[in-house]
């Protein structure tokens, strides 16, 4: 592995104050010229300035002290590894303040980071390019020289110079625009100042552009930018954000700071969205909602990236992390509250159920390998931050809030959060410093809870035992920690331990807490008072704490008919049945076990469970993929899901919501993929007909239809070709996977990599192969190895990379297998995607011991369940 190396942040002889910006690409040539003016203070004598600066050539540079005479610099050293350039000059700059001066010229680059360019289509079917702006997190030094860190803030005014035919954005609003003097072809526009922020944050965006505009009901001018032609797209997005906005106004109880806030759909855009003060960048497909195309799931991911980025403008902009360190406590608090401003504005989507199966579960099982990382990873160099923005970071870290905002309450939650952003407005902020607010506002030990959760990675597995004593109810509770790999032998010395806050309901009250316990020791006994008999106690209700329960059985035996009769909640028979397919890939379990756990689901009306059913089984069928009786995985799937499937028919019901949409979809998706005849048969008459134009399938059923069809890819490639929306495109590439004929799957994979496909959806089609069946899993490693540099000189230092490394590789299940892909990887380095490659590799031997471990006793029971009764 290579050495880590030494990292040293800039001096802190010389800050900016103010940056005065004045940039003019050139949309035909991709390059452009900058000048910039920075108000800067010198804090102590000096004969040089460091900052970044990376892809930048300097032409002149000079220091002007005030009220003294111009300095020209001398000469520039670019130290590139560092992305640094040290300006030196001939005499010592004087303690005081002054004017820095640099003009410069840079490239607009195809890397999706920096300046870049993006290239889209006009509704006449002209190619054309925007140049626009990502600089999270270390890329605002390739579109200007400056100090690119968050610590150091100022204030910036920018002025772009772009042909008078383009919409100029920037983080505020514009206050002039004029003719420019030397090109009447070219307007300059200049915005307004903005407050004090950090030099990620900074935006611009060049392009042709329509917009829908509102207000909020606080005075906040929302503007939703669309591809030319598709102004009504941006309605659903608008409607999130006036809501929104107030919404987070009156959670924080601080007003959003700036005018007006630009929510704009780039058509190369690497990560979903991007929360740019005032000005938030987004995928098309993460701002985009077509009213007669668009399905219920893209509806609700909308809904939830314009929460999440608009919290942003507060968590992040207004209060800034100290460093990247921190900044799991910026994802992991806006992707909590993203459910919280959802569920506000949708309270039918039942948004928090959905939390669970998509953030919580998610965690838990990637938290659970050895190849995990605390919460918290110090950062030192930059090129170490793309490696932490992970399910960790987004994901446990938005669990852990969960469980913290459960731990304290609402209310002195939202005391404790206004006192931290009133605390460190325009300032920056580290970890600490929230929970000193929130443990002043709460009276509770948050920062010794809270370190144990933060600091450590892993979680607890809450092992649970009971006896009856007359009408009380003892109970055991101990805590280890939880490893995918099932339970270690080693003394309890040195083993972790977490400060847990335990929350314990009875069969009388299955959705209030009777009891509350903070589990601060190994182990501990409990007492429940008033509890007969008869009746079950279930640990966690809400499946709110980041921790697995391993039930003794026969408190298990009592909860299982509550799965059957629906008496436990949704969310509470998700995380029971999660828990137990978890504790069987760990092996302290039976898989056979869970298989008879997961046929008391034939009952379940909700989406959610059945969604994180269809996933676990969905592993299961995946590891089986690699056995010759894959096809009786099929028969049981088929069996669970063919009761659900026949009651919610194919077309939609009056009365019917949001979730019977994302339920409909799932299940006759599930059945199609299962090879579940009738369904086969009714998706093929209705795909032909949808192609025919006869009978246009429903935006929800389009996924299910689309991934089942088994006509020839050629009609596909040619939907895909016709599709106006992104949506449309992406849905019709994450299916182009399932086809099965070797020659097809090629065809598949090369297209990948054509001008069709947008770089950063390439990842998903090679994904969607690599998990479709056991060949196509073999053909994509083969293509990523043999097309290894073009992929990783399109995505290298970017989470792409790490996407890419584990959609193809996670599937396998030989050991020889882990090898290989950690002996490709060691000549073949992928700095930030080094935690991936071997959490991938970890869980390709996870799976070839599970597979050893369970295969048979899973053969044997499926085969007895389908013989007849003697």
């Amino acid at each position: 592995m290579p050495e880590r190396r030494p990292f040293v942040r800039l001096p802190t002889d010389v800050y900016p104050v103010n940056y005065g910006l004045r940039l003019k690409p050139d949309l035909i040539d991709f390059t452009f010229e900058g000048k910039l003016e920075a108000a800067v203070e010198v804090t102590q004598g000096t004969n040089q300035i460091v900052m970044n600066c990376a892809d930048i050539d300097i032409i002149t540079a000079s220091f002007v002290p005030e009220g003294g005479e111009e300095i020209n610099a001398t000469g520039f050293n670019y130290q590139n590894e560092d992305e640094k350039v040290t300006l030196c000059f001939p005499s010592i700059l004087q303690k005081g303040s002054g004017s820095l001066k640099i003009d410069f010229v840079g490239e607009l680059n195809d890397k999706m980071k920096g300046f870049y360019r993006s290239k889209y289509t006009t509704p006449s079917g002209e190619n054309h390019y925007a140049a626009v702006t990502q600089f999270e997190a270390t890329d605002a030094r390739r579109a200007f020289p400056c100090w690119d860190e968050p610590a150091i803030k100022a204030t910036f005014d920018i002025t772009l110079i772009v042909p008078k035919d383009r919409i100029a954005l920037s983080n505020m609003n514009v206050v002039d625009r004029k003719p420019y003097p030397e090109d009447h072809s070219l307007v300059e526009v200049k915005f307004a100042t903005t407050p004090i922020m950090s030099s990620y944050l900074v935006a611009f965006v060049i392009g042709e552009y329509d917009f829908v505009e509102s207000q909020s009901s606080d005075g906040v001018t929302v503007r939703v930018y669309t591809p030319v032609g598709k102004a009504e797209q941006g309605k659903f997005a608008l409607e999130v954000a006036t809501k929104t906005l107030p919404f987070y106004k009156d959670y924080f109880s601080v007003p959003y700071p700036l005018p007006k806030i630009d929510l704009i759909a780039i058509a190369d855009f690497a990560a979903g969205a991007m929360e740019n003060w005032g000005l938030v960048t987004y995928r098309e497909t993460a701002l985009l909602i077509d009213p007669k195309n668009s399905c219920a799931s893209s509806r609700q991911w909308v809904a939830l990236v314009v929460g999440h980025e608009l919290a942003h403008q507060w968590f992040g902009n207004l209060v800034t992390m100290e460093w990247w360190t921190h900044l799991w406590l910026n994802e992991g608090f806006a992707s909590w509250i993203e459910y919280l401003c959802v569920d506000h504005c949708f309270p039918e989507y039942d948004i928090w159920t959905q939390f669970v199966s998509a953030d919580y579960t998610r965690a838990l099982d990637l938290d659970a390998l050895d190849n995990s990382h605390p919460i918290e990873v110090d950062v030192g160099h930059p090129s170490e931050v793309d490696e932490i923005f992970d399910a960790i970071s987004y994901s446990k870290g938005a669990s852990v809030i969960r469980m913290l905002h459960n731990y304290i309450g609402d209310e002195d939650f939202r005391k404790g959060m206004n006192a931290y952003l009133l605390k460190f407005q325009h300032k920056n902020a580290s970890t600490e410093d929230l929970w000193e607010c929130l443990e002043q506002a709460s009276g509770k030990p948050i920062a010794a809870v809270m370190n144990s959760w933060t600091k450590q990675m892993g979680f607890p597995i809450i092992v649970v035992d009971q006896e009856q004593h007359g009408s009380d109810r003892v109970l055991k509770i101990s805590q280890k920690k939880f490893c995918a790999s099932g339970p270690r032998n080693g003394t309890y010395e040195n083993c972790p331990s977490w400060m847990v806050p335990i929350s314990i309901c009875t069969s009388e009250g299955p959705s209030c807490t009777k009891m509350k316990v903070l589990l601060d020791q190994p182990e501990t006994t409990v007492n429940v008072t008033n509890i007969a008999p008869d009746h079950w106690i279930k640990i966690n209700p809400g499946t709110v704490g980041f921790y697995r329960i391993q039930y003794s059985s026969a408190m298990l035996e009592s909860l299982l008919p509550g799965i059957r009769d629906l008496t436990l909640l949704p969310v509470d028979r998700l995380g029971l049945q999660n828990d137990l397919f978890s504790l069987a890939r760990a092996g302290m379990i039976s898989t056979v076990e869970v298989l008879k756990v997961m046929e008391a689901f034939v009952n379940e009306p909700n989406y959610t469970v059945w969604s994180d059913l269809s996933c676990n089984l969905g592993v299961l069928s995946s590891l089986l993929s690699h056995t010759d009786f894959h096809e009786d995985i099929q028969e049981f799937i088929r069996d669970l899901f063919t009761p659900i499937g026949m009651k919610l028919g194919w077309d939609s019901k009056t009365g019917e919501g949001h979730l019977d949409a994302l339920l409909r979809g799932l299940v006759l998706g599930k059945l199609g993929k299962a090879g579940h005849k009738a369904t086969l048969e009714e998706a093929r008459r209705r795909f032909k007909e949808h192609v025919e134009g006869k009978q246009i399938l429903p935006a929800d059923l389009r996924s299910p239809v689309t991934r089942v069809r088994t006509l020839h890819s050629d009609s596909l490639e040619g939907l895909h070709k016709q599709a106006d929306m992104q949506e449309e495109k992406n849905r019709i590439e994450r299916v182009l996977g399932a086809i099965p004929a070797p020659d097809l799957i090629q065809r598949v994979l090369n297209f990948a990599l054509s001008e069709e496909v947008r770089p950063q959806d390439t990842v998903s089609v090679i994904g969607g192969v690599a998990g479709s069946s056991k060949q196509g899993r073999k053909a994509a490693w083969k293509f990523v190895k043999d097309n290894w540099e073009e992929l990783h000189n399109r995505y290298q230092g970017g989470f792409l990379i790490s996407r890419l490394i584990k959609l193809t590789v996670d599937g396998f299940a030989i050991d020889k297998m882990a090898a290989e892909v950690k002996s490709f990887f060691e000549s073949h380095h992928a700095p930030a995607a080094e935690r991936t490659v071997q959490q991938c590799c970890e869980n390709i031997l996870l799976n070839a011991a599970w597979l050893k471990r369970d295969a048979e006793d899973i053969h044997q029971y499926l085969l007895q369940r389908k013989a007849p009764p003697v």
